[in-house]
């Protein structure tokens, strides 16, 4: 396996840190956005919700509301009152030094923090011995979800629906902003989509951090590019509590904006050798001074109530004797569309649970809006809730298009003998773990008594066609989970539905039978069926035994002539093994792209680490041409072509070991993702600055095009029409100031060369 990049050791932050002075001394920190939750009253909710929309969403910056302390009761967000009504509830602790997990009470945790957080000092806080126990990812009170739900606003909420009183900042302006059915039911898309789905369905991330001076979350982005939301309700504040003096609380958040995603993605790979998907590496500071974007610091307090972006990296290190903050994510329809087309995709090449069923929210929120819009009549279908409701429906209803396209079998082959299992949303991948919502492969040939495992093999389409599956490789059987009438007859009614609030639409959503005939690619489930019959089926009762050959026995008789072997040409030529144009291996004709125009053909690891190219991307595409014939291969021979113009790999792969996560039946038979592309980038004199640097250019594009796409498609909403300009919006927030400089922190070695030697070029 090739060598992996050096990684960037971690390195814990000072208890001394001053924020304030880290960020006026460093050109590229900047402080996160504030508001005070009194200026909700002031504004409006309406003018807040499009604050959210606009500097949240849309630009994908963070942003910090607060001043919900003065709202919090202080007598039930307290350690005391956490202490007397849990102090007997078992949980596990994380153990961030030893990586493993502590079981304990509440109770014996709350106890012994004075004495956790006073390991550190200035002097000794690099130790890596001392522990660091978090109480984190542990289920909330009741009564503090109740009290939180009376006060944050339901937009913004964990589970929200449909709008509901409220006694929290922009309440008294949110009766004036609410519409109605005919039947009186409130009418309004849902502040977090999840809340759409049957209760059984519901992923619980409403979730407590307990955690003491030294306790961190390394980067990370939120789960299925979902919204996150914590709120700080309370902290030590440096009083004497039970005989023992305590430290104030806080907790300090590097974060990015969503625009620099793969530009950061990118910077964790290639210069710290860590992957940003797998959330196993806090930055250090002096790595944050050298990044190419921009880092916004916050410390919160209680009473700060955080936004994060969407696909935003950032982590927490948190400070003092003890802070208590509730955390959860919301997923929105922006939200479902990064997370069907870039998050899932991520995460299931390192093997990442989806535990929000992002497919199912599709399809049962379109069916929640659709009884909604059925209940509209004139008098309220000019209502801003109602047309922001029509908007959301309609990119609901082009998400579940792509998803029936996906899932749609060849058009001159019907498949037979399809396995039905009513769907209840606990079918995953036995691969990658990804949820499954309708049509899957599962495999009739592992037998439990030869495997040993309770479960039967079963695997998403996508997996499938990067080659992986279980060792029978073929003749697996098709399952799905809705009959497909079922799904075709729902999206003839919402397409409907869309026609009949705007007739335009007509010509933009056509009947499936018309989108599937005219689908210019091959579909998943297609690809699912022609590999099937290309890909061998391997018997796994029969073991393989490799044939020896056998060694020649040394004649007795020296002396005897040697027969001459004859070099005669055989009459019937041998046939010609297909190889690899690129690696020059031997492999089967089912493991390598052919191309529609010359006889070469590709592995498909090959295009994977060399050309950028999923086996997807190859596979869907009909009449595909190889890089040769497109001008752009990369191998030796190539290079030396001046007509060629060799493709350089736009970002590094470090490479996963999935067999330690997916099931242990599991093959990869296409690309084997254990080796990186490093070899390829050294090939290609490709410097790692130059490659950042491209991923800026397309952050800062994408930001814009985002910008610009966004203000067309707000138009279409009178109450935002006003304040499609952002500065408006701005004028809005109030930055407050918080932070301080760390030059002395070190970096490991290895890396100071390749970071801090740029680090003046990379600031911004």
């Amino acid at each position: 396996m090739p060598a992996q990049r050096p990684r960037a050791a971690f390195e814990p932050l000072s208890p001394d840190l001053d924020v304030q002075d880290l960020v006026k001394s460093t050109p590229n920190f900047e402080h996160a956005v504030r508001i005070h939750c009194d200026a909700i009253d002031e504004h409006g909710l309406e003018d807040f919700e499009k604050l959210v929309l606009l500097h949240v969403i849309v630009r994908g910056l963070p942003l910090v509301v607060e001043g919900f302390n003065k709202k919090l009761d202080n007598s039930i967000f307290s350690e005391i009152w956490l202490r007397s009504h849990h102090s007997k509830k078992e949980e596990c602790a994380r153990d961030l030094t030893a990586k493993k997990d502590v079981p304990l009470t509440i109770g014996h945790y709350l106890k012994n923090m004075p004495l956790l957080a006073n390991q550190w000092n200035s002097h000794n806080y690099k130790n890596t011995d001392l522990q660091r126990l978090y109480l984190k990812d542990i289920d909330c009170p009741k009564i503090w979800h109740d009290q939180l739900k009376k006060i944050i606003p339901p937009s913004l909420f964990y589970l929200n629906e449909t709008p509901e009183p409220f006694q929290g900042p922009g309440a008294q302006s949110a009766s004036s902003c609410e519409a109605y059915g005919a039947s009186g039911r409130r009418i309004a898309k849902a502040g977090d989509l999840m809340g759409c789905l049957p209760q059984s369905m519901r992923a619980e991330n409403l979730m407590c951090y307990i955690g003491h001076e030294g306790t961190y979350t390394p980067a990370h982005q939120e789960m299925c590019a979902s919204l996150g939301h914590n709120i700080m309700v309370e902290a030590s504040d440096g009083s004497t509590e039970y005989g023992k003096a305590t430290k104030p609380g806080s907790s300090i958040w590097f974060m990015t904006s969503s625009k620099d995603r793969k530009l950061v993605s990118e910077y964790w790979m290639s210069i710290l050798g860590h992957d940003i998907d797998l959330e196993d590496h806090f930055a250090q500071i002096n790595a944050w001074k050298a990044a190419p974007f921009t880092t916004y610091l916050v410390e919160q307090r209680p009473g700060d109530f955080i936004l994060v972006p969407p696909l935003a990296a950032h982590q927490v290190w948190n400070r003092g004797t003890r802070t208590m903050k509730v955390a959860w994510n919301r997923t929105t329809v922006e939200t479902l569309e990064r997370a069907l087309n870039e998050a899932l995709p991520h995460a299931r090449m390192v093997c990442r649970d989806e535990q929000y069923k992002n497919k199912a929210i599709v399809f049962y929120t379109l069916k929640h809006y659709s009884t909604l819009l059925a209940e509209i009549d004139d008098v309220t279908i000019g209502h801003p809730r109602v047309q922001q409701l029509q908007g959301d429906f309609e990119l609901l209803f082009a998400l579940f298009n792509q998803i029936l396209l996906s899932e749609s079998f060849t058009l001159d082959k019907k498949e037979r003998n399809v396995e039905y299992v009513p769907f209840d949303s606990t079918i995953t991948c036995s691969y990658c773990r990804g949820n499954i919502f309708n049509r899957f492969l599962t495999c009739p040939w592992c037998p439990k008594s030869l495997t040993g495992q309770d479960e039967p093999y079963d695997i998403c389409m996508e997996c499938y066609v990067m080659g992986r599956s279980c060792a029978c490789i073929s003749r697996l059987k098709w399952v799905e989970q809705f009959k497909w009438t079922e799904l075709t007859g729902k999206h003839e009614i919402w397409r409907q539905q869309l026609i009949q609030f705007n007739p335009h639409l007509g010509d933009k959503y056509r009947s499936f039978q018309i989108e599937r005939a005219e689908l210019e690619r091959n579909s998943l489930a297609q690809i699912c069926q022609e590999q099937m019959k290309k890909r061998p089926w391997v018997d796994i009762t029969k073991p393989v035994v490799a044939k020896v050959a056998e060694e020649p026995t040394e004649p007795e008789n020296t002396t005897a002539p040697r027969k001459r072997r004859k070099t005669g040409r055989s009459d019937k030529p041998k046939e010609k093994e297909p190889r690899c144009h690129i690696c020059k291996c031997v492999e089967p004709a089912w493991k390598l792209a052919s191309c529609s125009k010359c006889p070469l053909k590709y592995c498909y690891g090959s295009l994977f680490r060399a050309m950028n190219m999923h086996p997807q991307e190859v596979l869907e595409t009909k009449n595909w041409e190889c890089p040769k014939c497109r001008k752009f291969c990369s191998c030796g021979a190539c290079r030396k072509n001046p007509k060629m113009t060799p493709l350089e790999p736009t970002s590094t792969l470090l490479g996963h070991d999935t067999s330690k996560i997916a099931d242990p039946r599991s093959v990869e038979s296409l690309v084997d993702l254990r080796h990186s592309n490093l070899g390829w980038l050294k090939k290609a004199a490709n410097d790692d600055i130059g490659r950042l640097e491209k991923h800026q250019e397309e952050a800062e594009e994408r930001c814009h095009q985002a910008l610009v796409d966004n203000s067309i498609q707000l138009e279409c909403f009178p109450e935002i029409r006003e304040s499609t300009d952002y500065s408006e919006l701005e004028r809005v927030a109030q930055a407050a100031f918080y932070s301080s400089d760390y030059s002395d922190m070190p970096i490991d070695p290895a890396l100071e060369s390749s970071i801090l030697t740029h680090a003046d070029s990379w600031v911004q």
